[in-house]
């Protein structure tokens, strides 16, 4: 699923590496824990797994693609096809009811508004996602700017799976819930990615759900003294 060589990847050409990772490899539906302090480039990984970021040096491919061959358009394109992306910040669209924001992976992916329609259609798998996370069916029409902080994690992850693209990155998924409500959404995120076969990688500082996935990174374990230019 994730292949990476040898990388580095700085903010800025002229100052130091922001990441020096070694070779990757990530199977087909394996779930993989990600933490390490703040600062120390978990998010940039995401970045770089999901092709929004490119590194300086060295590949990461996905499905066998690498990311840096891809013009811009074709990378959004094959993003939406492919992966799910639970952001940090949400990143909804505020103006647009739930169910909207929910569905619009659907309307940027060919691949994932076929596997709705074979479930019933886009909407109808929306609204079972938004069930299944707890979300009362009353504030499926609201604007998202409407709702709570954690109400609007839950649409964010709702939007992430819905058409069951092959891999989910997801950043810090309980920092807006409850201690009564993590358990529960991680079970519901992990059994999801379970179901429709997708690799998970998370990045948390919640370690307490740390041994409930296959895999354990630290990421400044993960650093390479020595990463070729």
């Amino acid at each position: 699923m994730i292949d990476i060589e040898p990388l580095r990847f700085a903010w800025t050409r002229a100052g130091a590496d922001t990441l020096a990772l070694g070779r990757l490899h990530v199977p087909p539906g394996q779930t993989v824990f990600l933490h390490g302090p703040s600062g120390c480039g978990k998010s940039t990984l995401l970045g770089l797994l999901a092709g929004v970021l490119l590194p300086q040096s060295g590949r990461v491919r996905l499905l066998g693609q690498d990311w840096a061959a891809l013009k811009p358009g074709q990378r959004d394109a094959f993003r939406a096809n492919h992966v799910g992306l639970i952001f940090q910040q949400f990143n909804l669209l505020p103006y647009l009811s739930v169910l909207d924001n929910v569905t619009l992976p659907c309307r940027f992916s060919p691949l994932r508004r076929s596997r709705c329609q074979a479930a019933g259609g886009a909407e109808a798998v929306a609204q079972s996602w938004l069930g299944r996370m707890g979300l009362p069916e009353g504030l499926w029409t609201r604007r998202a700017d409407a709702l709570s902080v954690g109400q609007q994690q839950r649409v964010a992850a709702a939007r992430a799976l819905i058409g069951q693209p092959e891999l989910i990155l997801v950043d810090e998924p309980t920092s807006a819930l409850d201690a009564a409500l993590r358990q529960g959404f991680m079970d519901l995120l992990l059994q999801a990615a379970r179901d429709a076969g997708s690799t998970l990688v998370c990045v948390s500082h919640d370690e307490q759900q740390a041994l409930r996935f296959d895999v354990q990174w630290s990421l400044p374990d993960l650093q390479q003294a020595e990463v070729p230019a």
